[in-house]
């Protein structure tokens, strides 16, 4: 098949004049077919047209767009570098090339520019209203600013225009963060059903589905998600990630540190290294523990050295083991400062706490509950707070609510739920 591609792929290059109609059909059967392949394959694919017509801008955005697939693929974000020079160039000649326009958005997206892409995407939305994906992008980057009635309508704007996998994963999730589960549960099985040409772009919507699943304890139904994700697409990180997880919870310590280092090997992530810290000391293998939280620090001196100053995800790694909690705290109000929606909030409140700064804790808190989330870490933290500030009725009441959602939500930190559950009654 990907012989077939590369000829079309070279006849469609040769096409001029008053055969140009046909090519561009040619062109789209050629995309359609493109994504089938995997995104390697894509990306050679894509080179070659380039190189053969380096005048033609719409074979360098191919180029971009597989690229940024890439990042998705495996979290190496010197393919999104790659993906930026080559928009940067096509916008230099012509700064109202659409494709490149819309392609740009995706970029800072990735790069977490949140408010940079909410501009980026009101622009394209004006300029092409009916493209569903402006109006995706625009949810995107307006629910991490915390602007929740603005990404609904955005959120609702792309669903009417186009129902497909795209836009209903995000109403999922979005219905999520609004307190809806089983809707969420819900909706991301009809993005599932409604097919797609990119394979991980369907494994990713099953592992978005085990998470959801997982969060309202549905340990069985959230494994098979991950089987599911792992077979349309192999040695996929975040689903062996995913299945370690549910290993974990299952008391099935060994098999779970065989998946986390399966999805550690293809993405060295610190939230796999964090998880295989926990691992290892709950299998009396500190020396082995040592050297995951070694990798985690590593992890933040080469951010500080690229002068990252947010990471929410560092942040909770420290948090959640007590650890460097005056660093985890720097990391948390950096991240208040791009993006602002209720994971952020919960970082910061349980980093303030971490810090015994209780009464800002309570603040931020407060924030991360107002959409009544189903989250089972914040209804933890937030009773913790109440409990540090002597509101045991009220902490009582938040820590039976995250047991409620999930009596197992964590290996390590809902046994300490319970625990403070007994002590706020």
């Amino acid at each position: 098949m990907r012989l077939i591609i590369f000829v079309t792929a070279l006849s469609a290059l040769a096409q001029t004049g008053p055969d140009r109609l046909a090519a561009a059909y040619q062109d789209r059967a050629l995309n359609e077919q493109a994504q089938r392949l995997a995104t390697d394959d894509r990306i050679a694919m894509y080179q070659a047209m380039a190189a053969a017509r380096p005048d033609n801008a719409h074979y360098q955005n191919l180029l971009a767009g597989a690229y940024i697939q890439k990042v998705r693929d495996t979290t190496d974000y010197s393919y999104l570098e790659r993906a930026a020079q080559l928009l940067e160039n096509v916008l230099s000649l012509d700064s109202n090339n659409y494709e490149a326009l819309r392609l740009r958005t995706e970029i800072e997206l990735e790069r977490h520019g949140f408010a940079q892409a909410a501009d980026y995407s009101r622009r394209l939305t004006k300029l092409a209203p009916q493209d569903p994906w402006n109006w995706g992008t625009l949810g995107d980057a307006l629910i991490e600013l915390g602007d929740y009635n603005g990404s609904a309508e955005a959120y609702q704007r792309m669903v009417t225009l186009r129902p497909d996998m795209a836009s209903y994963n995000r109403a999922a999730y979005f219905r999520f963060i609004a307190g809806d589960l089983p809707g969420a549960i819900e909706i991301m099985a009809k993005a599932i059903a409604s097919g797609s040409s990119s394979a991980e772009n369907l494994a990713w919507c099953y592992v978005e589905l085990g998470n959801l699943r997982l969060k309202g304890g549905e340990t069985a139904a959230a494994a098979e998600s991950y089987r599911q994700a792992l077979r349309i697409f192999p040695n996929y990180h975040p689903a062996l990630a995913g299945q370690g997880r549910v290993l974990a919870l299952n008391g099935e310590t060994q098999r779970a540190i065989d998946s986390y280092r399966k999805a550690q090997a293809a993405t060295p992530l610190p939230d796999y290294a964090a998880a295989l810290y926990d691992l290892y000391l709950a299998a009396g293998r500190k020396q082995e523990a040592d050297q995951q939280m070694q990798m985690v620090d590593v992890i933040d001196r080469l951010g500080q050295a690229a002068r990252e100053k947010a990471n929410r995800n560092l942040a909770m790694i420290y948090l959640d083991r007590d650890r460097r909690v005056e660093r985890a705290l720097q990391l948390a109000q950096a991240e208040l400062d791009i993006r602002k929606d209720v994971y952020t909030y919960d970082a910061l409140a349980w980093a303030l706490y971490r810090n015994k700064r209780y009464d800002e804790a309570d603040k931020a808190a407060a924030e991360a509950l107002k959409m009544g989330t189903p989250e089972p870490m914040f209804y933890y933290h937030a009773g913790l707070i109440s409990l540090a500030q002597g509101r045991k009725a009220e902490a009582a009441q938040r820590l039976k609510k995250a047991l409620t959602l999930n009596p197992r939500f964590d290996p390590r930190q809902a046994p300490a739920a319970e625990s403070a559950l007994e002590a706020s009654l």
